[in-house]
């Protein structure tokens, strides 16, 4: 049943939202209560993801943000009681343009400087680490860097083991539950209203996702972040081994990973227009694949098992809006334009240093507030994909 009050009212529950209530709970921050308007926690943007987690990051910030989360999410399994099937095969970034070679120079640098052993590697050694990919296809790749503490884990396991140990101390999770607007009143957020009726409380986080903005409208704030679809198919088994890496192919926006014996693969499409559009464009899965199966031949071999569409929330600068919104009570932990899985364990414990003691200690996120669009000091995130 849906209460009447709660001190703080999480709207969303994919990974952001239930690390937010698990790490709020653990803080003993009064009635928390998680609202998912879905049938099961985690079937949005979580849900649909391809499950990646790496260090290789453009910014200081989401290097140092990834690397807190990747910790925590080793630590997972034991503080959680809920293994999430971790597994460090290692990110390669293939290149095939001079301004991507003379980029990702420079940001394997700043990784280096910041503790990351991200390793600058020749075609002779992607080759050999990356057998399967034919080099030469244009684009041909030119150069690219590997590191091997980057990796996988499973997107529905971390969002069931926070539900869990959410739930466990004393916050309420309930799914089915639709919040329509975000109340305000003199100035400031005084609830939520739902499909089931109205919530009074004090604070509300907005960490729905793709479904952000238009909520954020509901209160007066022009929240700046877009929904745009983006697509994945797996394969049948095809022989690959466990430890192929995770391959980007940087200037094509294409990827693959393993998947059970097959390939998981998606390829962003530039062009795609922003919506709420869940179903598979036909059109472009062919053109993904045709370049899938250039880049890795054996992909000519193999039997498409399934095809999906999820939702990216993209934000002019490719960064998360994360903080206080400018309406007293309101906060936000969305915009993160593709990489919002992998940090999801570190923004919920930020979410509750913010909420509960006015600012986030554990990493320096400054510059990933709303504030930055008004200021004009929006910095731009490279390795979006």
């Amino acid at each position: 049943m849906l209460p009447k009050t709660a001190d703080i009212v999480i709207i969303g529950g994919g990974v952001m939202g239930a690390s937010a209530a698990y790490h709020l709970a653990l803080r003993g921050a009064g009635r928390v209560l998680l609202l998912e308007m879905g049938p099961f926690f985690g079937l949005g943007s979580t849900g649909t993801c391809a499950g990646g987690i790496r260090h290789q990051f453009s910014t200081e910030v989401n290097i140092r943000l990834s690397t807190i989360s990747i910790q925590m999410l080793e630590r997972f399994p034991e503080e959680m009681d809920q293994d999430i099937n971790l597994h460090f095969c290692g990110y390669l970034f293939t290149l095939s343009s001079e301004q991507s070679v003379a980029d990702f120079r420079r940001n394997v640098a700043l990784q280096n400087s910041l503790g990351i052993p991200s390793q600058w590697l020749d075609r002779d050694e992607i080759a050999r680490r990356a057998p399967l990919l034919d080099l030469d296809a244009a684009p041909a790749v030119l150069a690219g860097t590997f590191n091997e503490h980057d990796g996988l884990a499973d997107p529905n396991s971390v969002v069931q083991g926070y539900v869990k140990q959410a739930r466990r101390l004393g916050a309420t999770l309930l799914t089915d539950v639709d919040v329509t607007g975000i109340r305000v009143e003199n100035g400031k957020v005084v609830g939520v209203d739902t499909n089931q009726g109205a919530v009074a409380a004090p604070q509300v986080l907005l960490a729905a996702g793709a479904w952000s903005a238009p909520l954020a409208a509901s209160a007066g704030v022009d929240l700046p972040l877009v929904p745009l679809r983006r697509q994945i198919a797996v394969t049948r088994p095809l022989g690959i081994p466990r430890d192929f890496p995770f391959v980007l192919d940087f200037d094509q926006s294409l990827y693959f990973h393993y998947e059970t014996g097959g390939i998981l693969t998606g390829m962003s499409n530039p062009n795609e227009t922003p919506g709420l559009k869940l179903d598979v464009d036909a059109e472009w899965s062919g053109y993904h694949l045709d370049h899938a199966i250039a880049r890795m031949p054996v992909l000519a071999e193999a039997q498409l098992l399934r095809q999906w569409a999820g939702l990216y929330e993209v934000t002019p600068d490719s960064q998360p809006i994360i903080g206080p919104l400018p309406v007293p009570g309101l906060y936000s932990c969305a915009g993160f334009s593709g990489h919002g899985f992998m940090q999801g364990p570190i923004c919920g414990l930020l979410m509750a240093e913010m909420m509960l003691d006015g600012q986030a200690k554990t990493v320096d996120i400054g510059s990933l507030g709303y504030e930055r669009f008004v200021q004009g000091k929006a910095a731009p995130e490279l390795y979006v994909v």
